[in-house]
């Protein structure tokens, strides 16, 4: 191993610095261009924010890109979906910016900028999946920038059917995006009625039933997954539909002042903090944790874990969310990332408790197909409800800590291992579902989801990680990356390639990369995980 400049114990102390004072991570999530715009339009439309709306527009003003567009992050490329809504909310309020978001519009749409433009633009972006075209559609109508009847129509009524019936019925948007449906659906029957008389009668019927769904799944903090972009589409078509003084409109109107920065902006959601503890045991390992700090993460990890039936996704206790906060919701990676740093810092009778339960939750997560999806097992056909590589291999190397806890298991990473094999793609590589590359022709990122299976060993058959390896070596670059010192640290790890790691030992400047990808392809940076990549990596 090359010698290291700074020494793998000051990567290391500079990530057990990034602790918050309890003792765990909480990072930094990205300012988001999209996040601020959706917030400060909702805010707009509920009325008394302006103070904040004034902000959040100067930010937008601030970090709008040179070609006169709007990216999802710093660092990244304008985009359709992002200009559209900061154009809407600029222009909507008469803002500085909003012109030049205008003319990179109709570059990259095309002139003259219409709604049916538009609607072609965003529809194509993201096909059949409504979960993100229709909101955003949704947010122009409102802004005043074009009508109703060019957006495709989100059937609310749906909501009044019993959960466990959602897989069956074939819902236009993913499982996380419930209230987003009965939001924007109920805005629409509001401001576009339909003229069909059976339909018209039936939504009618269900408003009310509708609408307690809503507040029933609204968290404690107000904000659906504690995500800015959700909670502003469904506080801004509420509020614009006669429901201002509605509880979950002034809830998410709280959430949205809470969550503001000091600089007017707001991220796409409040924070990783169970994903980025997890992640850091785990590139740390146990030795460099006093006894009482083990202690305390040991609790505070363990106090994380759902012990009750989730009111969003109905899913079953034993799972763990990304964030310690109360809009998170159970899902398959953290999950994962929980037992493997569990297993890290013990063994107790507690311990074995709870890793027991969360083995068990992602046996019943688990798709037919042997893969891994999100938030629920064979939910829907859309992107973000499928198996996905990196979540699979997650989860496989979760089951392996944990396999002597429950006989299934075995069977279980039987068919998670058959489930990779089958998705590996020509070249070696596999391609992961929450992260990519937004410089890219595909945006895709084979580099994390191959790192991130090869980090399952010999779990893997051979041949198979051979071409995985082979891949990865082919993509090295001739100073001895792989890319971004996310995608460095992650191909070190699972090759221990002397030039990438004398390469990664040498950064001492961790920018973040925007290489994260939130719901509906939302691209966003995280401050800390370059130098808990890093450390993952070097540690190895």
């Amino acid at each position: 191993m090359p010698s290291l400049p700074w020494g793998i114990s000051a990567f290391r102390d500079r990530l057990l610095a990034a602790r918050t004072a309890a003792g765990h991570w909480e990072g930094e999530l990205s300012s988001s261009p999209l996040s601020t715009a959706t917030a400060v339009t909702a805010l707009t439309i509920v009325g008394g924010y302006d103070t904040l709306v004034t902000k959040g527009l100067r930010w937008l003003t601030n970090n709008q890109n040179v070609d006169g567009g709007f990216g999802d992050a710093p660092r990244c490329p304008s985009n359709i979906s992002t200009t559209t809504l900061a154009w809407a909310t600029l222009s909507a309020n008469n803002a500085p910016g909003a012109a030049a978001a205008e003319t990179w519009l109709r570059e990259n749409i095309g002139a003259p900028l219409t709604a049916e433009s538009i609607t072609r633009a965003i529809s194509g972006t993201y096909g059949e999946d409504k979960t993100f075209a229709v909101p955003i559609l949704t947010h122009c109508s409102l802004a005043g920038r074009f009508g109703w009847d060019h957006i495709p129509v989100l059937p609310f009524e749906l909501a009044a059917i019993p959960h466990s019936l959602f897989k069956w019925i074939g819902l236009p948007v993913v499982s996380y995006a419930l209230p987003a449906l009965i939001a924007i659906g109920y805005a629409q029957h509001y401001h576009y009625p339909t003229e069909h008389k059976v339909a018209h009668t039936i939504r009618q019927i269900v408003r009310t039933k509708t609408l307690r769904v809503l507040e029933s799944i609204q968290p404690a903090s107000g904000g659906f997954l504690e995500a800015t972009p959700l909670t502003s589409f469904v506080t801004m078509s509420l509020a614009s539909s006669g429901l201002v003084g509605h509880s979950v409109t002034q809830r998410g109107a709280r959430f949205l002042a809470s969550s503001i920065r000091d600089d007017g902006s707001w991220p796409i959601d409040t924070n990783l903090a169970t994903w980025l503890t997890t992640l850091s045991i785990n590139a740390l390992g146990v030795d460099a944790f006093t006894a009482t700090e083990r202690t305390y993460l040991r609790s505070w990890l363990l106090d994380q874990q759902y012990k009750e039936i989730h009111p969003y996704t109905q899913s079953p206790p034993g799972g763990w969310a990304w964030t310690d906060l109360s809009g998170g919701v159970p899902d398959g990676d953290d999950t994962a990332g929980a037992l493997l740093a569990l297993a890290t810092l013990g063994n107790d009778a507690e311990i074995r408790v709870a890793a027991t339960a969360g083995a068990r939750w992602l046996i019943k997560l688990q798709n037919s197909d042997g893969g891994i999806p999100t938030f629920c097992r064979g939910w829907g056909k859309l992107p973000f409800d499928q198996s996905s590589p990196d979540l699979t291999a997650h989860a496989l190397r979760a089951w392996n800590k944990w396999r002597s806890t429950e006989p299934r298991i075995d069977a279980a990473m039987e068919r998670a291992v058959s489930y990779l094999v089958q998705s590996q793609q020509n070249d070696g590589s596999w391609i992961p579902l929450w992260f990519g590359n937004p410089s890219t022709q595909d945006q895709t990122n084979p580099i994390y989801g191959t790192a991130r299976v090869l980090e399952c060993g010999n779990l893997i058959p051979r041949n198979t990680r051979l071409r995985a390896e082979q891949y990865l070596a082919s993509v090295q670059q001739p100073n001895g990356s792989f890319g971004t010192i996310e995608e460095t640290a992650l191909a070190v790890a699972v090759l221990g390639d002397p030039r990438g790691t004398r390469w990664l030992a040498e950064q001492t400047h961790f920018e973040a990369s925007p290489i994260g990808l939130y719901f509906a392809k939302l691209w966003y940076s995280e401050k800390l995980y370059p130098l808990i990549f890093t450390v993952a990596a070097l540690n190895k």
